[in-house]
C-alpha cells in the first residue's frame, strides 16, 4: 500500500498512472507538433507556425511560477479532472474555428489556452503521483510514465496524423482536421469521466490542516528561486541546459514542414499520412530504444565521462535533414532511415540532460522546486531558437536552413565540454 490518503485502493495503480501520463503527454505533443502539419496543409506560413506555435508553448515554461498556489485551493485530483474538461471543450472550440476565415488567429489563441490548461494538468498530475505512491512504488512505475508519455506522441502525432491524412483525400482538409480536433475533445471527455472515477482522493482534513495562505506560498516561492540563482556554478549549469538543445529548437519546428512542404519550394512532398507513420512509428520506436540504451551506457561510464558523447548523439544526427535537403529523395526510404537515426540520437542525448538537472541543479533543500525550475528553462532555449526558426527557413530556404542548423549545434559541444559538475557522482550514489 502507498500513500493514499483515502485508506484505500480500489483499483491497480497502473490502471490510474498510465492514462494519467498519456494524457500529460498530449497537449505538448499536439501543440508542438501536430499543429503545425495542420497549419502547413491549411495554407499557414512556416514562419507564422514556428513563432506561435513555439511561443504558446511558454506556459510549460513558467509552471513552477504557479504551481506552489494549487496547493491552496481544491485538490490534486480536481485539477486533474477539471482540466481534462476544460482541454476537451477548448479542443472542441478549435474544431469549430477551423472553417472561419480567421481560423488561425481564433485556433492559436485557444491552443494557448490549451497549453495553459495542459501545464497545469502536469503539476496536479505529478502531484498526486508523488503524493500517493511509496518512494518504492514511484522507482517501480517511474518506467511506466515514460511509456505512456511516449504513447501519446504515437498516438498524435503519428496515428491521428496518419488518419487526417486519409480524411484529407475523401472530406478535404479542413473538415479533415475538424474531426481530428474533435475526436482530441472526445478523448479527453472521456479521461476525464474516467479519472474522476479512479484517481485516489486526498483526504480533506489532512490537506485544511497542512494548508498555506497565499502569503506564505510567495515567501517561499521567492525563496526557491533565490537559492536556485545562488547555487553553486548555477550561471554555467543554466547556460548549458539552454544551449544543449538550440539546434534542436530550430530543427524541430521546421523538420515536419519542410517535410510537407512542395518539392518545387525545396520540400519533399509528402503526405500529411505519410509523415504520420514516418513519426508516429519508427521515430518513436528510435527514440524509446535510443532513450534506453542511454541509461545502460550512463550507469557503465558515468554522467560526467559520458556527457560529451549524449551530445554528438544528440546534436550530430541533425546533418541527416540538410542530406535529404539536398538531395530530395522520392521516396520514402532514406527519409524513414533519416528520422529514425536522427530520433534514435535525440533519445539517446536528451536522458543525458535529464539526469544532468537531476543530479547537478536540483540537489538541495527544494529539489523538487529545483528540478521544475530547470525543465522550465531548458523548455525555453528550446522554445525561442522555435520562435525564429520559420522566419530563417522563410528567409534562406530549406537547404540553407539545416546547414544553419549544423552550425547550431556549436554551442553545445562548447558548453557540454565546459559544464560544472558540483556534485560528484559518487556522493549522489548515497
Amino acid at each position: 500500500m502507498g500513500k493514499n490518503n483515502s485508506g484505500t485502493r480500489s483499483i491497480p495503480l497502473i490502471f490510474w498512472i498510465s492514462t494519467l501520463y498519456f494524457a500529460m503527454g498530449v497537449p505538448f505533443v499536439t501543440i508542438n507538433a501536430v499543429s503545425g502539419i495542420m497549419y502547413k496543409d491549411m495554407g499557414v506560413s512556416d514562419s507564422k507556425i514556428a513563432f506561435w506555435t513555439a511561443l504558446i508553448l511558454f506556459s510549460w515554461t513558467i509552471k513552477p511560477l504557479w504551481s506552489p498556489f494549487l496547493e491552496i485551493y481544491k485538490t490534486k485530483k480536481f485539477f486533474v479532472v477539471a482540466t481534462q474538461f476544460a482541454i476537451g471543450i477548448l479542443f472542441a472550440l478549435i474544431a469549430f474555428s477551423l472553417p472561419l476565415p480567421g481560423f488561425f488567429k481564433y485556433s492559436i489563441a485557444l491552443f494557448a489556452v490549451v497549453a495553459f490548461c495542459g501545464a497545469t494538468h502536469d503539476i496536479a498530475a505529478d502531484g498526486t503521483y508523488i503524493n500517493f505512491l511509496t518512494n518504492k512504488e514511484q522507482a517501480k512505475y517511474i518506467g511506466w510514465q515514460g511509456a505512456f508519455y511516449n504513447l501519446a506522441k504515437i498516438i498524435s502525432s503519428g496515428v491521428l496524423v496518419y488518419f487526417a491524412g486519409v480524411l484529407e483525400k475523401t472530406q478535404g482538409i479542413t473538415k479533415a482536421w475538424m474531426i481530428i480536433m474533435g475526436v482530441y475533445a472526445l478523448l479527453f471527455f472521456i479521461l476525464g469521466v474516467y479519472h474522476y472515477s479512479v484517481l485516489p482522493k486526498e483526504n480533506n482534513r489532512e490537506k485544511q490542516k497542512n494548508a498555506k495562505t497565499t502569503g506564505n506560498i510567495r515567501k517561499e516561492l521567492v525563496e526557491v528561486i533565490t537559492s536556485f540563482f545562488t547555487k553553486k556554478k548555477i550561471l554555467w549549469s543554466v547556460l548549458f541546459i539552454i544551449l544543449y538543445r538550440f539546434a534542436e529548437g530550430f530543427a524541430i519546428k521546421i523538420a515536419p514542414l519542410f517535410f510537407k512542404a512542395s518539392r518545387t519550394s525545396g520540400g519533399l512532398g509528402l503526405s500529411t499520412s505519410d509523415i504520420g507513420l514516418i513519426y508516429g512509428t519508427y521515430g518513436s520506436a528510435a527514440f524509446i530504444l535510443g532513450s534506453v540504451l542511454a541509461g545502460y551506457f550512463i550507469s557503465a561510464r558515468g554522467l560526467k565521462r559520458s556527457l560529451i558523447w549524449l551530445c554528438c548523439a544528440f546534436n550530430i544526427p541533425f546533418v541527416v535533414y540538410a542530406l535529404l535537403a539536398h538531395y530530395q529523395p522520392d521516396t520514402l526510404l532514406p527519409v524513414s532511415i533519416a528520422v529514425v537515426v536522427e530520433y534514435f540520437g535525440y533519445g539517446f542525448g536528451f536522458v543525458g540532460l535529464m539526469l544532468y538537472m537531476m543530479q547537478q541543479i536540483a540537489p538541495g533543500k527544494h529539489k523538487t522546486a529545483h528540478y521544475a525550475f530547470a525543465t522550465g528553462i531548458m523548455n525555453l532555449g528550446v522554445m525561442i531558437p522555435g520562435m525564429f526558426s520559420g522566419m530563417i527557413s522563410d528567409w534562406i530556404g530549406y537547404k540553407m536552413f539545416f546547414i544553419w542548423v549544423l552550425i547550431a549545434t556549436i554551442p553545445a559541444f562548447v558548453v557540454t565540454l565546459i559544464a560544472p559538475f558540483p556534485h560528484t557522482e559518487k556522493q549522489e550514489e548515497h
